[in-house]
């Protein structure tokens, strides 16, 4: 491992060429000096040809709020794979938006979990904070998987009548729909809601959402408590309509 101001050198001079955070900096240093030291340890123990799979910083999955495991179940890559991936396409330059689509686009990442990795990539790299997004607005996200098919959970979002009983009588507008898989929903305060539909087999279904466009952290406190229980009116709606 390098001395100390080795190490702060080695970090500072990798913050100024790819724009990352000292915190992500320094763990793709020392991940780095670590495999290296690994390799000449197992060479000089056995020297053949050995094959071995290297895990992902463990600060990438408390930096992105989502473990290596969840990840990789619904992209097929770690965190620390999706870094190397995306900073191969000069993705810290890039907005939101355009990672989003780089990843639906290129690589097949369903909508939510392309936002999902997005998010993650610019915490990792230190260019937002957990909950806030790219402009300094927060957002509050909320999931939850019901025992309805997906068109079933997708009307019950998209109908007007059926939304009230369980959205508390919110006047909200649709701005976009995409059935059953998307709706983009206008808030009266001026603020968006981004949902995602995802069949689960078996007659269950999923919906993701992300309030966006909040003022600050205790806003995204707020309203992520009030999703919560807005989903909780949603689940006890469908099953008195199944």
């Amino acid at each position: 491992m390098p001395r100390n101001k080795d190490l702060k050198r080695l970090v500072r001079s990798r913050m100024k060429k790819t724009g990352e955070a000292y915190t992500a900096a320094r763990a793709q240093i020392t991940r780095k000096t670590r495999r290296r030291t690994a390799d000449s340890t197992r060479a000089a123990a056995a020297p053949r040809l050995t094959t071995s799979t290297t895990s992902g910083p463990a600060e990438y999955a408390g930096l992105a709020g989502m473990s290596d495991a969840a990840i990789r179940e619904k992209t097929g890559k770690t965190w620390a794979r999706w870094v190397d991936v995306l900073d191969g396409h000069g993705a810290v330059k890039m907005s939101h938006r355009d990672v989003a689509r780089l990843l639906y686009d290129t690589y097949k990442v369903d909508g939510w979990w392309a936002q999902m990795v997005t998010v993650g990539y610019e915490r990792i790299k230190g260019l937002r904070a957990k909950g806030q997004r790219m402009d300094g607005s927060y957002e509050a996200s909320k999931s939850r998987t019901f025992n309805v098919p997906v068109t079933t959970l997708f009307e019950a979002w998209a109908d007007p009548t059926l939304r009230k009983r369980w959205l508390d009588d919110v006047s909200v507008t649709v701005r976009t729909a995409t059935a059953p898989r998307s709706l983009r929903l206008g808030w009266p305060d001026r603020t968006v809601v981004a949902v995602w539909f995802e069949a689960k087999g078996k007659g269950k279904s999923s919906v993701a959402l992300a309030h966006s466009k909040l003022p600050d952290r205790a806003t995204a406190d707020r309203m992520k408590k009030q999703w919560s229980e807005r989903l909780d009116a949603l689940g006890e709606m469908l099953v008195e309509r199944s």
